[in-house]
């Protein structure tokens, strides 16, 4: 990991990275990804999901590598929500 990607994931928690990443890609997307199933079911709840990847460490790096890889986007997507928050 660059440094610049350790300093933009200092203090993110996994359970803002896994809001972010739902956000930006949505479940179903998710689970094709990274086929973690809890995103395949026909009611994904996000607590049971953040409790899969906390137990698992190969759930959990892959989430986090979603995440650091989808920073531009990310960011992208948070300043849209700013902005039709304001409207």
């Amino acid at each position: 990991m660059s440094e610049r990607q350790s300093k933009a994931t200092d203090g993110i928690t996994l359970k803002m990275m896994l809001t972010d990443v739902i956000d930006l890609f949505g479940f179903k997307d998710l689970y094709e990804m990274t086929e973690i199933r809890s995103f395949d079911d026909d009611h994904p709840q996000f607590n049971k999901i953040l409790k899969f990847i906390r137990k698992n460490e190969w759930a959990k790096d892959k989430i986090e590598k979603m995440y650091r890889g989808n920073l531009g986007k990310i960011a992208a997507m948070r300043r849209e929500q700013e902005r039709n928050q304001r409207k």
